[in-house]
């Protein structure tokens, strides 16, 4: 079977079983170009809660349709591929972040939407990259523990300093932290012209050297809306991809061959075909998010004040 045959396919099932594909931009271009809904973490987690249809089929990792099941518990989500994960939300336990909480009560508790539901259950309030500095800079609390990302969580404190931000040791995104100012200054040697775009995941050592700092979808609207004509990309690989195609009369580059996330590549076309001939015939073979009334509760109470501090 073809691309576009699959294609077909996806779309003649998202109508016969009534359901929508969020599909987070880090993902392939052909299951892209089926989905509903495309963007960061902070877009899906707006568009899953205003979806009208019964079921929603992510094509991202694990804590996004987590997210996407918060933020409707009437509806049926499914992960596309259930063993994408994101190593970054795992890094912390819930029991070492309820020690730290009990360690320090007067801190409110902020946490990267890249954290898993248990997690959230204990936070006070979520942050995406896109809002994590207004959503800092709205909350009430003047004393913050930031979890799990140190990059970012280093980023806000310099956009912040008028509150007190306490970061973890231990906590990033082992993709885009492994990229160096090394790697940062070979791309500027090898494309002299081209504007840096780095996401806020990376070191501080790489976003000093950045024209430019902002989500997935940040960097996507600069390097469209901008002037000039060629950029290297700091985010993941297939952004650079997508942008090429969206903008072939520019020039793109990847910041370094390390910003490949495994986990957003498990998820495949046919990964979302067989998602929906599951729910069509409704045999159960569908990875379900399933969390119980209470969990949905405790978990959602971060992710309603991350959208409400955002506005």
């Amino acid at each position: 079977m073809t691309i576009s045959e699959m294609q077909e396919q996806i779309r003649e099932l998202k109508q016969k079983t009534n359901t929508a594909v969020l599909a987070h931009s880090y993902q392939a271009r052909e299951i892209l170009e089926t989905a509903d809904i495309t963007g960061d973490s902070f877009q899906l987690s707006v568009a899953a809660k205003s979806a009208e249809q019964r079921n929603l089929i992510l094509c991202g990792v694990k804590f996004m349709a987590e997210t996407a099941k918060i933020l409707n518990p009437e509806k049926h989500v499914f992960l596309a591929n259930k063993n994408a994960g994101c190593p970054m939300a795992e890094q912390l336990t819930p029991e070492t972040l309820a020690a730290m909480k009990k360690a320090e009560p007067d801190r409110a508790v902020a946490a990267y939407i890249n954290t898993t539901a248990e997690l959230k259950k204990l936070c006070d309030v979520c942050v995406t990259s896109s809002g994590a500095v207004q959503i800092v800079q709205n909350m009430e609390a003047e004393k913050i523990l930031f979890i799990p990302d140190r990059n970012l969580g280093e980023f806000i404190k310099k956009q912040v300093p008028e509150k007190d931000i306490k970061l973890i040791d231990v906590g990033c995104c082992p993709v885009h932290n492994a990229v160096t100012a090394e790697d940062v200054l070979k791309a500027k040697a090898n494309y002299p012209d081209a504007l840096v775009l780095v996401h806020p995941e990376c070191k501080p050592e790489v976003l000093k050297y950045a024209d430019y700092i902002g989500s997935t979808t940040g960097i996507m609207e600069f390097a469209k809306n901008s002037s000039k004509n060629e950029f290297i990309i700091g985010t993941e690989m297939s952004i650079t991809a997508h942008l090429q195609y969206e903008c072939p009369e520019k020039h793109f580059y990847a910041l370094s061959g390390k910003i490949l996330c495994a986990d957003m590549k498990m998820t495949t076309l046919p990964d979302l075909l067989n998602t929906l001939q599951s729910v069509a015939q409704n045999d159960g073979k569908a990875f379900e998010i399933i969390m119980s009334d209470e969990d949905i509760k405790q978990a959602g109470r971060c992710i309603e004040n991350m959208l409400k501090y955002s506005g």
